[in-house]
């Protein structure tokens, strides 16, 4: 049985995604109640991996809990914490737990986060992860031959950046996942639309693989310049800058900024990627804005 997602995107009907962090610390009830918010308004919710090498509840936990709740998980793979036993051991532990949607991310450096003294492994990439779930979906074991106990039944993805300048190694990065078993790509935060426009019509599009394009709920000026400076890729525009700094409700002024892409970027790219950090409530009314529903 295909996931959601995948069955959504085969049908060219346009997804909506949204991202969740896990929490810091050994409770889910939070998580769990945020994404009972999610539960009617997306196609899956994103449960992230480690983001920004900051200590959080495993993604593989959590994505476990959501499917225990009637919602479907994308579990987030980053390759920065695991050598290739321990993640080639998740990949065959998520598809035993019924989670069939996989994100692939090689992951942000140790150097972004909270614990700096932390040793990054790396033994793997995102497009070597990306090989791996392709070779398990084939039934393939990485040293005998063939898996003892059958095939996996992975939808494996890829993460972008459209922002990119350097469009030729974008171009190649993304054929080289392709190749390796992406079947579609969920977005970096995209704040003009021309480089969606750029990503899909010069690469994705003639590699014939979806798109979900990353929005993201800026809270306030100063958080936006915090973005701008320590996340990369991120260029926000002028434009979004000067209307959040005068902006009466910031965090108001940054829902309609955010609903205005959505409502824009749908129809651009295959789907839409919300991310609200740490505000995911917010969700629910950033779709009522953009006058975006939920389809099969």
């Amino acid at each position: 049985m295909k996931s959601k997602l995948q069955q959504t995107l085969e049908k060219k009907s346009k997804v909506i995604t949204a991202e969740l962090m896990p929490p810091r610390g050994g409770s889910p009830i939070r998580s769990i109640k945020i994404a009972q918010l999610l539960k009617d308004k997306v196609h899956a919710v994103n449960i992230t991996d480690g983001s920004r090498a900051v200590m959080r509840m495993c993604s593989l936990a959590m994505s476990k809990l959501l499917l225990e709740n009637g919602i479907e998980p994308v579990m987030q793979i980053s390759c920065r914490d695991r050598n290739k036993i321990a993640l080639q051991s998740d990949i065959l532990g998520a598809n035993a737990l019924g989670i069939q949607n996989i994100l692939c991310i090689t992951g942000d450096s140790v150097k972004a986060g909270d614990q700096q003294d932390a040793k990054a492994v790396h033994e793997f990439e995102s497009v070597r992860l990306l090989q791996q779930i392709q070779n398990f979906n084939q039934g393939i074991d990485p040293i005998s031959g063939e898996l003892a106990d059958k095939k996996t039944f992975i939808f494996a993805g890829a993460a972008a950046d459209p922002n990119c300048r350097n469009k030729r190694s974008l171009k190649n990065r993304m054929k080289k996942k392709h190749e390796a078993g992406a079947r579609f790509i969920q977005t970096q935060i995209v704040m003009e639309k021309e480089n969606l426009i750029d990503f899909c019509e010069t690469i994705s599009t003639p590699l014939k693989i979806p798109v979900i394009a990353g929005v993201f709920l800026l809270k306030s000026y100063k958080n936006a310049l915090f973005i701008n400076k320590y996340v990369p890729g991120a260029n926000i525009p002028e434009n979004i800058l000067n209307r959040l700094k005068d902006a009466k409700d910031p965090l108001q002024e940054g829902v309609q900024i955010a609903a205005e892409q959505a409502k824009e970027f749908i129809n651009i790219a295959d789907g839409i990627h919300l991310m609200a950090v740490k505000a995911e409530h917010m969700i629910p009314e950033i779709l009522e804005k953009a006058e975006i529903n939920l389809e099969y």
